[in-house]
């Protein structure tokens, strides 16, 4: 069986996407909590990840340590789909989920993900606005364009939404305005079961990070 080697479930927002698409592909794997930001995390990231980072999946001899690698390895190895069937829509699900992987800096320094913090609203950087603004148009055009068979980016629950559920909660826990179409979407993903079994364990560590637990 894998190991999906991951940070502290309040916290790490790269874990949470491959693990949520383990979970959707319907393969079984096993998992290894490293916490972050203490004295042995270095020491303990070294010993299995050669980029010194989380997440890490490792199957035998094969270790895989970027989270959308470890998600398209979910996608090949599982028995439920979790990109879009049709060729277009999938297309697209991957072009919105590598935009995620590769951008959107301002709101993940500004607004670290910590699922059990409530923070009211205040005015935010405008670059933290303009990343919301971008995800909104994203999560808007493929909901208008493919999401009409249920709830979520394209539908059925995917890979995209994987990437994207990290930012749910960034919203949510820092109160960023969206729309009413971004909530709802934002409720959906808040309403899976597989992401309220993470955050249900996230509430319960006992572990706490100085540099998420921030206003």
């Amino acid at each position: 069986m894998p190991t999906l080697v991951i940070g502290n479930k309040n916290y790490s927002s790269w874990s949470l996407r491959p693990w949520l698409a383990l979970k959707a592909a319907g393969v079984d794997f096993d998992e290894q909590v490293i916490p972050l930001n203490q004295p042995d995390t270095k020491e303990h990231l070294d010993k299995v990840s050669p980029a010194g980072l989380v997440p890490v999946l490792i199957d035998g001899e094969l270790t895989v340590w970027d989270s959308l690698a470890i998600i398209e390895w979910a996608a090949e190895q599982g028995e439920t789909p979790i990109w879009p069937e049709d060729p277009q829509a999938r297309a697209i699900a991957r072009s919105v989920s590598a935009e995620m992987h590769a951008g959107f800096y301002p709101l993940r320094k500004h607004c670290p993900m910590n699922i059990r913090r409530r923070n009211p609203p205040k005015e935010r950087d405008p670059a933290v606005m303009a990343d919301v603004a971008r995800i909104e148009q994203l999560w808007s055009d493929c909901r208008a364009r493919y999401g009409k068979g249920g709830p979520f980016l394209f539908g059925a629950f995917s890979a995209a939404d994987c990437m994207y559920a990290p930012v749910a909660t960034r919203i949510r826990t820092y109160s960023l305005p969206v729309s009413k179409e971004s909530a709802a979407y934002i409720d959906a993903i808040y309403d899976h079961p597989d992401f309220r079994q993470w955050a249900e364990d996230g509430a319960a560590e006992p572990w706490t990070n100085p540099n998420s637990d921030i206003d």
